[in-house]
């Protein structure tokens, strides 16, 4: 996908949830009358009602199907330029709208997510989107509304393998997802809603000790250092605040939160968004923990003077100076903080480039 011009306010998109609306009402029309609309116009949980154009229509003996590609503005979104299709056929007399997964499109094998183990991964609000949808085209074209509706996503089972789907019991391809049909750009929902839906995911195996980490050196390292499971994992990133405001809502007896010295400096700092366009790694900040940590004055210079933070602990580790306990620490507050107490223990490790073990505070009581 191409870098936008960030000279240019960032175009928003529509998300898979939206593009599959349009589509089932552009099949269940086809089902009825025979002809396909071009442009859909479709109406959003907003209160917008876009119109997309068609790129797949077929009719056939007993179904109607039809395509848009899924355009998500200027969001890097893995699903962008996807084809989302909606294969509609009539269904029982007065059984509402039925979902099936097509190719490309998961089911839901795990206990946690918004819909329940073997059903189609379209969530709740698509769903919804998708049933308003088939209302209104009932209504104009005097249909029943009941219909049996099949999502699809070809090459969506690759696509998955860039998300966190297996992981959150998703098998099989994508999820449907949005709940408000727009893509808003470098929002990141897509990341935030699986860091939700991996602590639901948890909290309904009953897993009491998860772990947030910043990427996958860290995270490893973290499920070594403990034994944990796939599904005590929280691909956090670099969204610590928003794993541990949901926490904060939906606790666990244990939480640890990994990550690599930049990280985790940064958390130390105060900074619950740790994307290098949140905030930079203080080095200033760096050189005072040296000295609270026993470190002289030439030496907090040294630290404070560094070109990295790896640089920076390097000169603390050759001094003899426990500088990473001391940022785990620092880290830990600003982790409790969000938090706000609550009967939960919090711990930070600190790891190395290496997955090598710096620093740890232990588990400390948020409250």
């Amino acid at each position: 996908m191409e870098k936008p011009d960030l000279t240019r306010p960032l175009r928003r998109g529509w998300t898979t949830g939206a593009c599959a609306a349009a589509a089932s009402r552009a099949a269940y029309q086809a089902l009825l009358t025979g002809q396909f609309p071009d442009p859909v116009p479709v109406q959003l949980p907003a209160g917008l009602r876009p119109s997309f154009a068609l790129a797949v229509n077929e009719r056939g003996d007993g179904f109607a199907r039809a395509g848009i590609v899924k355009d998500a503005g200027d969001d890097p979104d893995v699903t962008h330029g996807a084809l989302i299709v909606a294969t509609v056929r009539l269904g029982a007399s007065g059984s509402g709208v039925a979902f099936r997964a097509g190719e490309g499109v998961g089911t839901v094998t795990l206990a946690g997510l918004p819909v329940p183990p073997g059903e189609p991964a379209i969530n709740p609000m698509p769903r919804e989107m998708i049933r308003t949808a088939i209302a209104e085209v009932a209504a104009e074209y005097s249909g029943s509304g009941d219909v049996i509706v099949e999502i699809s996503v070809p090459g969506g089972e690759k696509i998955a393998e860039r998300t966190l789907n297996a992981r959150l019991g998703i098998l099989g391809g994508l999820s449907i997802l949005g709940t408000t049909g727009i893509v808003v750009p470098y929002s990141c929902s897509a990341w935030i809603h699986s860091i939700y839906r991996g602590i639901d995911v948890a909290r309904a195996a009953g897993i009491t000790h998860v772990a947030g980490a910043t990427g996958s050196t860290s995270e490893a390292a973290v499920a070594k250092l403990y034994g944990l499971p796939d599904a005590a994992l929280i691909d956090m990133g670099d969204f610590a605040g928003g794993m541990l405001k949901y926490l904060r809502r939906y606790p666990v007896a244990r939480i640890t939160v990994a990550g690599g010295m930049a990280k985790m400096t940064k958390l130390g700092q105060g900074l619950l968004d740790l994307h290098s366009r949140r905030g930079e790694v203080d080095l200033n900040w760096l050189g005072e923990r040296t000295l609270e940590s026993g470190g002289d004055a030439d030496l907090a210079a040294r630290v404070a003077g560094s070109n990295s933070a790896m640089e920076a602990f390097d000169h603390a580790a050759h001094a003899g100076i426990d500088l990473a306990s001391a940022v785990a620490m620092a880290a830990w507050q600003t982790a409790a903080r969000a938090l706000e107490g609550g009967d939960m223990a919090l711990e930070i490790v600190i790891f190395d480039r290496t997955g090598a073990l710096l620093g740890r505070t232990g588990f400390l009581e948020a409250h």
